[in-house]
């Protein structure tokens, strides 16, 4: 009951995988939640101080029993990373009314369901909310609208939790990443398209899921206690760049 606790959604790959093992590498229990069954108990598998449960967040119920479970297994909740998201990268005038709503059922309302669930737990010891946007909610670009409009809304419902939980000792925060060298990323990404990446990027190459994760597991430590309701892009300088990288690393022989 004493040790410290975190719940990760989307914990069975990725970021939230990464995140997770920070957070058991720093002595925390971690819940971790993924509707992927499958890859969520062969991740789980042979992982100490770790609450595998399956859970899809977009769904009111199953949260609710996800919580109930966590606090009766871990009695407490300490950090909460809204992570679970989905992702559809079609035209404005080809986006379906099906597609927007499976965007925004995961990606949004999953993080006001499990945020809501998690407060009345959270706040008998204070903690922390990271919920996780991205680059594409900072930025527009093409074939994002779903995507995109969603993750601009949870910058904005970050904002909201931290105005509103304050005075009960939680704080909130946003993580916006931006290319990020995932599995998937590096499978779908052409050759140009990563090219192209690199050219507006001031660092010039693609994050890790690792050093996501380390921003994460900070907003949610004791070293950033007087840190909430930031939205901070983990993404290279990504978001500062408009045009001329390339023409500059010319000029400068790099």
């Amino acid at each position: 009951m004493s040790r410290k606790t975190a719940i990760v959604t989307g914990a069975a790959r990725g970021i939230g995988l990464a995140t997770t093992q920070l957070f058991l590498e720093e002595g925390r229990q971690v819940a971790m939640i993924d509707r992927d069954a499958d890859e969520l108990m062969k991740v789980a598998d042979g992982l100490k101080n770790v609450l595998p449960i399956i859970c899809d967040v977009s769904q009111p119920d199953q949260v609710t029993a996800m919580m109930a479970r966590v606090k009766d297994d871990l009695g407490r909740v300490d950090a909460l990373v809204n992570n679970a998201g989905v992702a559809a990268f079609e035209p404005i005038g080809k986006t379906d009314f099906e597609t927007w709503r499976t965007v925004m059922e995961t990606n949004l309302d999953g993080v006001f369901l499990c945020s809501q669930a998690a407060i009345p737990v959270m706040a008998k010891h204070g903690g922390a909310i990271v919920n996780i946007a991205s680059i594409s909610g900072l930025r527009a670009s093409t074939l994002r609208v779903a995507y995109g409009t969603s993750k601009a809304a949870v910058i904005q419902l970050t904002k909201q939790q931290a105005a509103e939980l304050g005075e009960q000792n939680i704080r909130v925060n946003c993580v916006a990443p931006g290319p990020v060298a995932t599995k998937l990323a590096l499978a779908v990404h052409a050759p140009e398209i990563r090219a192209a990446y690199y050219d507006a990027i001031p660092l010039n190459r693609y994050g890790t899921e690792d050093e996501i994760a380390q921003m994460i597991v900070f907003l949610c430590s004791d070293k950033s206690s007087f840190v909430t309701g930031q939205v901070v892009a983990v993404d290279g300088g990504f978001d500062t760049t408009g045009v001329g990288l390339p023409a500059l690393r010319e000029q400068n022989g790099g």
